[in-house]
């Protein structure tokens, strides 16, 4: 069975079922996704080196063609008109000129935003040359860039999103959408000192931090928000987090209008529920339909039963918003602003 009858096999009962319950009514008739992943798999390249993070993804997509996005929006959110900012697949496995390129075609012909991935090696020049020749809006570094001698509990951001790609990028007044590093995520003293030094620096930086600092339990974000609630400019997408709670903090430290909605489109069409356990998050997923997961401390397969009860990933990530916005009172405009107008307002910013 090919991609394509799997995208138009997307949609079972159990996820009609869930829209319609928990998602059909609330969600606003616009929604700007914020974090979305196009690439072909053909840009595939063979290469030794290491790939750092999570390896779960891998078994959800091996490409995500525009094509498929856009019929991916229509089968999940029949009543919704979803735009998106693109980009590539940011792995030193994928060939990055053609990913780079596939994302730029893709953005004109379809006019959407899209953001370049951008290696730590490029000089300011080359960036600079890339972005404005090709109407990026902005930049997509990722921690798997950083040198590969750097072990990956050790990467810090200026490993992979260096200083003088940051000048230039504030001197345009480019978007920056950063995936931290390290094992303690969010709460690590050293990525919050690098945050607030991205903001403080670089005051026309549009930074989004990705995934809220990758922070998927509660465990992961510390004292975080304390000190991120002094900031003035940045914001969070909660793409691929289904904690409630995590989002309701982020919430309460920044505000409404400075949190995003983003998927991580095509990850978050896998079937899954994530749970927390001893600090470390596990995805749910039904037995078999992601191969041998009995090496990865991230998977778990359930009952054959449980799993035909299980839904997308994405919708499992609006719920956690849906709470979080319920369980702090925010009205339907601030919903309104996370789900579309924000995003909307910060690429033009």
């Amino acid at each position: 069975m090919g991609e394509r009858a799997l995208i138009s096999d997307l949609m079972h009962d159990v996820d009609r079922q869930f829209y319609a319950e928990h998602l059909e009514d609330w969600l606003p008739a616009r929604v700007f996704d914020s974090h979305v992943h196009v690439w072909l798999k053909e840009f595939r390249i063979a290469d030794p080196q290491q790939t750092r993070g999570a390896k779960w993804p891998a078994r959800v997509a091996v490409e995500n063609p525009i094509e498929d996005l856009l019929e991916t929006y229509r089968l999940i959110f029949p009543r919704q008109q979803v735009t998106p900012l693109i980009f590539g697949w940011p792995e030193r496995c994928v060939d990055l000129d053609k990913t780079n390129q596939y994302a730029q075609e893709a953005a004109q012909a379809h006019k959407l935003p899209s953001l370049i991935v951008n290696p730590p090696e490029w000089s300011a020049q080359e960036l600079e040359r890339r972005v404005l020749a090709c109407g990026f809006l902005g930049l997509k570094p990722y921690l798997n860039f950083a040198p590969s001698h750097i072990p990956a509990g050790e990467i810090t951001v200026w490993d992979f999103m260096p200083h003088a790609q940051l000048e230039v990028a504030n001197q345009h007044g480019w978007i920056v959408l950063l995936h931290i590093a390290r094992n303690d995520r969010l709460r690590d003293p050293l990525n919050l000192q690098h945050i607030l030094e991205i903001e403080r620096r670089y005051p026309r930086v549009r930074l989004i931090v990705a995934h809220i600092g990758r922070a998927y339990c509660e465990s992961d974000v510390g004292n975080a928000f304390e000190v991120l609630g002094q900031t003035q400019r940045m914001v969070f997408d909660f793409s691929a987090n289904t904690n409630a709670e995590v989002i309701a903090q982020a919430l309460r430290a920044v505000g409404p209008r400075r949190v995003l909605f983003g998927s991580d489109l095509p990850i978050v069409r896998m079937r899954m529920r994530r749970i927390c356990e001893r600090g470390v998050y596990v995805n749910l997923v039904p037995p078999g339909l992601y191969g041998d997961v009995s090496d990865d401390p991230h998977m778990r397969e359930v009952s054959p039963a449980a799993g035909e009860r299980l839904t997308f990933f994405l919708y499992e990530v609006l719920w956690a918003f849906r709470r979080a916005a319920e369980a702090l009172g925010l009205s339907a405009a601030d919903v309104e602003d996370v789900l579309y107008n924000n995003a909307a307002r910060w690429l033009k910013a």
